[in-house]
C-alpha cells in the first residue's frame, strides 16, 4: 500500500484530488443572496467604535486598488457605533459627526468602487455598544437600509432574551422585513451560537449564523477568561459541517490574520496575537469549513506576510467552491487531524492539521484520498 508520509509542525498539508462524485444543492429564495460564503472587511476588531465615512472610503479604495476585490472580497461591513439615534419620524439615522454625508452617499461611493456595503444593528432596543437598535422597528429600519443601498445586515443579539424561540422570532421579524424592503439584503445572524442558530437561522431568513462567541487574537484560550481562540472555534465548528451549503453558512467570526496583538476589541481576554503559522491555519480552516471571510486587521497599513495569507488564491478557491460542502473531520492520527471537503468537478480537498506545539510525523495511506 502506498503512503503519504510527512512531518508536520503546527501547519497544514493540502491536497486537491480528482476523485469522488459531485453532489447537487438546491438553494431557496433567500439562499440566493449568498451562494458562496461572503468575503470582505469588518470594522470592529481593528477600529471598534472609532469609525467614520472617511475611513470607509479609504478602505474601499484600498480593497478596489490593491487586489482584494479581485480576490473575491466584495463587502465592507460597518459594525457597531455608526448610529445617531432616530429622527422625529423614528427613522434611524447615522451619527452626523462620523457620517456627515449620510449613508446613501457612502453606499454609492462603495458601489462605485465595485464593492458592497453592510450595516449593523441588534434584535433589541440597544446594540452591544449601547447605540440605537432595531427591535420593534424592523420594517422601518429595513426600509431605511434598503433606501440607503445596503447589501448586508449584521444583526446582533445583545440585551435580548436567552431563549431560542424568542431569538428565532426576533430574527424572523427582521428577515421578513428585509424580504419586503424592496432590496436584496443578506442577513447575518450574530447570536454567537448559544441558542443553536444552525437549527433555525435559515428559516428566519439568515444567510449565515455565528456559531461561537467573538474570536480573539489568539490560538486558543489558555487564560480561561471567556475568550475564543482560533482552535476553540475550530473545535466548535467541526460537528456542524452538515448545516452549511449554498446560501446558508456557519459563520466562524472574523479573521484575526494580521492583527498581531496590537489592541482593539480582539485583544482582550488573552488576545495577545498569533504566529504566522497560526494565522495561516485560521485562514485555511475557515476556508475548509466554508465560513464567511471577514478581514479585520489594519488593512491600510498591512505587511506583506498578512497579504500572502489573505490573498492566497488556491485556498480562497476552496472557500468559494460552488458545491458549498463544508469540510468534516474524518480521522485523527496522534494529535493530528485529517479533514475532507468535497469540491465541484469531482475534486476533493484534504487538510491535515497539527494543533499541538510539537512536531508530529504521520503516515496516511493514499487509498484514503479516494474515500
Amino acid at each position: 500500500m502506498n503512503y503519504l508520509t510527512s512531518k508536520l509542525n503546527k501547519t497544514f498539508l493540502f491536497l486537491t484530488m480528482l476523485l469522488g462524485c459531485c453532489l447537487n444543492s438546491q438553494a431557496g429564495n433567500r439562499d440566493s443572496l449568498a451562494l458562496t460564503p461572503p468575503m470582505g472587511f469588518m470594522t470592529w476588531n481593528k477600529y471598534g467604535e472609532d469609525i467614520n465615512e472617511q475611513l470607509i472610503r479609504q478602505i474601499a479604495d484600498k480593497m478596489a486598488a490593491d487586489g482584494y476585490a479581485d480576490a473575491g472580497y466584495q463587502y465592507i461591513f460597518i459594525d457597531d457605533a455608526w448610529q445617531g439615534g432616530r429622527d422625529k419620524r423614528n427613522n434611524i439615522i447615522p451619527d452626523p459627526v462620523k457620517f456627515p454625508s449620510g449613508m446613501k452617499a457612502l453606499a454609492d461611493y462603495v458601489h462605485s468602487r465595485g464593492l458592497k456595503l453592510g450595516i449593523y444593528s441588534d434584535a433589541a432596543p440597544l446594540t452591544c455598544a449601547g447605540y440605537t437598535a432595531s427591535y420593534n422597528f424592523e420594517e422601518q429600519d429595513a426600509k431605511t437600509f434598503a433606501e440607503w443601498g445596503m447589501d448586508y445586515l449584521k444583526y446582533d443579539y445583545c440585551h435580548a432574551p436567552s431563549d431560542s424561540a424568542v431569538a428565532h422570532e426576533r430574527y424572523k421579524r427582521m428577515g421578513d422585513a428585509l424580504e419586503k424592503s424592496g432590496r436584496e439584503i443578506a442577513l447575518g445572524v450574530c447570536e454567537w451560537g448559544q441558542l443553536n442558530p444552525e437549527l433555525w437561522a435559515r428559516q428566519a431568513g439568515g444567510s449565515l449564523w455565528r456559531i461561537s462567541y467573538d474570536v480573539r487574537d489568539m490560538w486558543k484560550d489558555i487564560v480561561k477568561q471567556g475568550g475564543m481562540g482560533i482552535l476553540d472555534i475550530i473545535d466548535i465548528t467541526e460537528p456542524l459541517y452538515s448545516f452549511a451549503g449554498p446560501g446558508h453558512w456557519n459563520d466562524m467570526d472574523m479573521l484575526v490574520v494580521g492583527l498581531e496583538g496590537k489592541g482593539g476589541p480582539s485583544s482582550d481576554l488573552g488576545g495577545i496575537g498569533c504566529t504566522y503559522t497560526e494565522y495561516q491555519t485560521q485562514m485555511s480552516m475557515w476556508c475548509m469549513f466554508a465560513s464567511p471571510l471577514a478581514m479585520s486587521h489594519d488593512i491600510l497599513n498591512e505587511n506583506a506576510a498578512t497579504r500572502r495569507i489573505l490573498l492566497n488564491k488556491e485556498i480562497i478557491a476552496i472557500n468559494q467552491d460552488a458545491l458549498g460542502k463544508a469540510a468534516r473531520l474524518v480521522q485523527r492520527i496522534g494529535e493530528c487531524r485529517v479533514y475532507h471537503r468535497q469540491l465541484t468537478n469531482n475534486r476533493q480537498a484534504i487538510a491535515i492539521m497539527n494543533p499541538s506545539d510539537k512536531a508530529q510525523r504521520i503516515s496516511l495511506p493514499l487509498s484514503f484520498l479516494g474515500k
